[in-house]
């Protein structure tokens, strides 16, 4: 199955390549504002040959790791006390509720206020969009624990640590894991977004610049590395969740009787 899948996307990919290719030969969309695949394939190869590609890749990913690494541990953390301390959670809903909708771009006047145009503005962005996925999946995935696991742990007298890593831990892990997989192409967009608008070094920003300059191929070229960049993390992103969760279920294609 798994190779009748790969044989079937590896056709649609070359079909979408050869319409690439064929659309604007045949002139049903003018070349200077959409090239064909070919001229997109030579500026790739340009671009991956300029030692300033990889310093402005460089730049993208180390925004992206940073803040999802903030993000997913401010999350968790912040999922697991606001569930297990006492009418924290129903304290804190509203203002949960009120501050995640909020879009991150909204937040870019602010964040070039406060830290420029440099790497802690695309941070900030990234962290706030980010944050909102692995806070919530852990909000749920703490729910879902089993009461009767629950309250077993408290009978045989475990503490509330004890509680937190023996029962509630492993039962909220997947919706963890789903919440971080989630948050990691967020905050792929976040990054790409916030060094496209404010100018941060990165792709974004050299994407801006071939655009302005009207080097089209070149800035095709450039979006195509952004959407294998997001493609390459959800794989890993994929790939640890199922590593992660090996024991799970799930994973294990286990089916309960």
């Amino acid at each position: 199955m798994r190779g009748e899948n790969a044989v079937l996307g590896t056709a649609g990919l070359a079909a979408f390549l050869a319409l690439g290719e064929a659309v604007p030969r045949l002139g049903l969309v003018k070349e200077e504002y959409f090239p064909p695949t070919g001229r997109i394939a030579d500026a790739l190869v340009t671009e991956v040959t300029d030692g300033a590609f990889w310093s402005a890749l460089g730049d993208t990913l180390t925004g992206w790791a940073l803040g999802l690494a903030i993000a997913a541990g401010a999350g968790v953390v912040t999922g697991v006390v606001l569930s297990v301390v006492p009418y924290l959670r129903e304290a804190t809903a509203s203002t949960v509720e009120f501050l995640r909708p909020i879009p991150s771009v909204a937040l870019i006047p602010l964040a070039v206020l406060l830290y420029g145009t440099g790497l802690r503005s695309v941070l900030l962005l990234v962290v706030y969009a980010a944050f909102w996925q692995v806070l919530i999946q852990t909000l749920y995935g703490v729910q879902d624990v089993d009461p009767v696991a629950e309250e077993t742990a408290r009978s045989y007298g475990l503490g509330t640590w004890a509680r937190v890593r023996h029962v509630l831990w492993p039962s909220a892990l997947p919706y963890v894991m789903t919440g971080v997989r989630l948050a990691a192409a967020v905050a792929l967009v976040l990054a790409v977004t916030a060094e496209l608008v404010i100018g941060a070094p990165g792709l974004g920003a050299r994407i801006a610049v071939a655009q302005t300059s009207q080097a089209v191929p070149e800035m095709y070229a450039l979006i195509v590395v952004t959407g294998l960049l997001g493609l390459l993390i959800d794989v890993g992103a994929r790939s640890v969740e199922r590593r992660a969760l090996a024991w799970h279920q799930s994973v294990r294609g286990e089916v309960t009787v």
